[in-house]
Parts: C-alpha cells; sequence; structure tokens
C-alpha cells in the first residue's frame, strides 16, 4: 500500500509549467546579462553582444565606480536617508498608529478620518513642491524624509495589528503601574517585532530606492541619490563624466555600457543582501496586520 498518493499532471499542467518556466527565465535573463556585462573584462567586450557569462571576467567596471567621487557621495546620501529615513518612520507610523488604537484618545476620529482622506486625494507635485521650499528644505537630504516619514496605508496596517493583540496583557501591565508610554514600550513594540521588521523593509527599500523626489528637490549632482545618479549613467553617462578615464589609473577606456551594468548591480545589491534575512518576518508581518481576533 502506498503510503503517498501521487497526482498524475494532466496537460493543462504541463502547458501551464511550461508558460511559468518561460515568463520566468524571461524575468530572470535582464538580470543574467547585467550581471554578466558588468563583470566582463574590457578589452573581451564586444558592444551588442548577449552576454550570458563573461567571456573574461574582470572587476574593471566596479574598481572604477568605487573609485569616483560622483558614486561615493551618492552612496553616502543614499545610506544617510535609508538608515535615517527608516528610524524615523518606524517610530512615526507605530507611535501615530498605537495613538489611533487609543479610543480614550482626544481627537481619535478626526485624525483617523484625516488619514483615511489622504488614502483618496492627494496635493499633487506642485504644491509639495511650494511646502518643500517654504520650509527650506531644497536641496537638502532631509526634502526627501520629512514627507516620507509614514502614509496612510502603512497606519491603516499598523493599527490593525497593534488592535490585533491581546487587551489583556496591557491591562495587566497598567494594573502593575505602567504608564500609557510604558505599556508601549514594554509591551506593545516585543510584541509588534515581526511587523517592525516587516516595515523597515517596506521604509528601507522606499527610501534606497527615492528617485522622483531627489529629482525635483535636490538641483546639487553632490546630494544625488543611487538611483539618479543610476539614471544618469544609463540615460547620459556623458554628462557625469564616468569612464572618461582609465579604471585603476591606467590608460584603458573602460566601456561605458560595463560601467552602466556595474552601477545597477551596485544599486540593487543591498536589497538583495538584506532581503533574505527579513523575508519571514516580512511574510509573518503582514500576514499577522490583515488577521484580528
Amino acid at each position: 500500500m502506498s503510503l503517498v498518493s501521487t497526482k498524475r499532471l494532466t496537460l493543462f499542467d504541463w502547458v501551464n509549467y511550461s508558460l511559468l518556466a518561460l515568463i520566468s527565465l524571461a524575468c530572470v535573463f535582464p538580470f543574467i546579462y547585467v550581471f554578466s556585462v558588468s563583470f566582463t573584462d574590457p578589452k573581451a567586450y564586444i558592444p551588442l553582444k548577449f552576454y550570458l557569462f563573461p567571456d573574461q571576467w574582470s572587476l574593471a567596471a566596479y574598481k572604477y565606480i568605487l573609485s569616483t567621487n560622483s558614486f561615493l557621495n551618492a552612496l553616502k546620501s543614499t545610506v544617510f536617508i535609508t538608515l535615517i529615513g527608516t528610524a524615523l518612520s518606524i517610530v512615526t507610523s507605530f507611535t501615530f498608529a498605537y495613538a489611533l488604537t487609543r479610543k480614550t484618545m482626544p481627537g481619535r476620529s478626526i485624525m483617523l478620518g484625516a488619514v483615511v482622506f489622504t488614502l483618496v486625494f492627494n496635493a499633487g507635485i506642485l504644491p509639495s513642491y511650494i511646502l518643500i521650499k517654504s520650509l527650506g528644505l531644497l536641496n537638502s537630504h532631509w526634502s526627501l524624509i520629512w514627507p516620507s516619514l509614514t502614509n496612510a496605508w502603512s497606519l491603516i496596517v499598523i493599527k490593525s495589528f497593534l488592535e490585533s493583540l491581546p487587551s489583556e496583557l496591557e491591562d495587566s501591565a497598567r494594573i502593575d503601574g505602567c504608564s500609557d508610554i510604558g505599556v508601549f514600550l514594554r509591551i506593545v513594540i516585543p510584541l509588534s517585532m515581526p511587523a517592525i521588521a516587516a516595515f523597515v523593509l517596506f521604509f528601507a527599500v522606499t527610501y534606497w530606492n527615492t528617485y522622483f523626489n531627489a529629482l525635483i528637490y535636490l538641483s546639487d549632482s553632490k546630494k544625488w541619490t543611487l538611483q539618479v545618479l543610476v539614471k544618469t549613467l544609463v540615460i547620459d553617462s556623458d554628462s557625469t563624466g564616468v569612464g572618461q578615464a582609465g579604471a585603476g589609473g591606467d590608460d584603458r577606456i573602460v566601456p561605458q555600457e560595463t560601467i552602466r551594468m556595474a552601477s545597477i548591480m551596485l544599486a540593487m545589491a543591498p536589497i538583495l543582501a538584506v532581503y533574505p534575512f527579513l523575508q519571514k518576518h516580512f511574510a509573518k508581518g503582514v500576514m499577522l496586520g490583515s488577521i484580528k481576533g
């Protein structure tokens, strides 16, 4: 007697799996091409040739990019915006959402209505630009942080998650003499670590990929983020002067295409490296925020 019954695959299953495999390959091939070209030796690089694997491996493009002031400045700016922005966004979102869960808080309904209102209506680009300009934040990294500290969707999901926590724990803490701040720091925050991990990833990816706001608020190229620099390299690399000198101080000119691909890989690498460690918390946090009771 067989312990496991094997399901026979039908013709539909084979066609379905085949199509999914082709779609997956179509999605993966661009990444393979970018990776291969970025590691291709400048001497062996041939324009308009498809590289599945480099003919000759080389770190010339990476060495050159990491030696340029433009890339290092963009990297510093992006790291600063991501670290500071993510930390402030987590603090703002969870404290605001916790306040919205307190039914006895004065003005709770008005604030909750204002949050929901922003889901439907948006001020637009021009009022946002005028506001940033009036605050004196133009050409400052803070112009990319303050307007993005939180959003309505995050607040609603976090509020739903916090309301799903056992209220008996908070009641017990208050009986022991804890204030609202004490309950928040000692009870709510430790129980919210899966949700915090999920939103750390959400906010970090958002700040790391900041492009449009950086494009309109930052006029100084020394303060550009990685995404703006990569866009400039990919679309008009000549304007940055990248690739006009040899990598490592030699006379060899690094091909523009390898520089473009290497810059794309460097821009993606940090998020790709961090995501596997937060994946289980990410999935758990999202599920916990969607279940109440």
